[in-house]
């Protein structure tokens, strides 16, 4: 069984492939493009952490798209997530909805999670850092206490920076990146690195 990170596949959000400049022509492709990527590296028996931002357009049409997806998948909500505990009470009815549609646990906030035999935080959001020019949802980002953080959230703006790795789809070539590959950026050190090329675009 593998670990698996991912987040940010923004499933159906047509703006998200002009914002984020992702290589896609439109949202079906991007969705077909996104399923295949994950299928490619995860197998059926492997555990994959969604950390936000999972489906967004058509909710009907994008959030069953979990059911398409290899492993047992756990959700850690974002922003955009209709069952994120940020958007109130409403909130809450989507909890079984998204485990309906192929989640077999939905969570909030922050939690510690074992990456390769190492404690990291894992987090929607960095500790600083966004993707548009100012931070936003100050009051959803775990305190920096000089912990690892996997998180989410800044979609292209870097794959890692410091302490903080981004697993987002458009840091890493639009597929999950395993445990085994973050603990060997975790062992090398804080630094700060750039997303990786696309592999739809080297296809191409």
């Amino acid at each position: 069984m593998t670990l698996w990170f991912t987040s940010d596949l923004h499933l159906g959000h047509a703006n998200i492939i002009k914002y984020s400049s992702r290589p896609f022509p439109d949202v079906d492709a991007m969705g077909r493009a996104l399923v295949d990527g994950w299928n490619d590296v995860v197998e059926p028996t492997d555990e994959v952490w969604v950390l936000g931002d999972f489906a967004l357009g058509v909710i009907g049409a994008t959030l069953p798209m979990a059911g398409q997806l290899h492993g047992r998948k756990y959700l850690l909500s974002g922003n955009h997530d209709r069952c994120w505990s940020g958007h109130g009470a409403r909130a809450q009815p989507w909890v079984e909805r998204y485990r309906d549609a192929g989640f077999h646990e939905v969570h909030q906030g922050q939690l510690e999670l074992d990456v390769a035999g190492t404690d990291v935080l894992a987090c929607h959001f960095p500790y600083t850092g966004d993707s548009h020019d100012k931070d936003r949802y100050v009051e959803a980002r775990p305190p920096d206490r000089g912990q690892w953080l996997v998180h989410g959230h800044v979609h292209e703006r870097w794959r890692q920076r410091g302490r903080m790795i981004n697993v987002g789809v458009d840091a890493w070539a639009y597929r999950p990146v395993s445990a085994d590959a973050l603990w060997e950026l975790m062992a090398a050190g804080p630094t700060d690195l750039a997303p990786l090329s696309s592999i739809v675009n080297e296809r191409s």
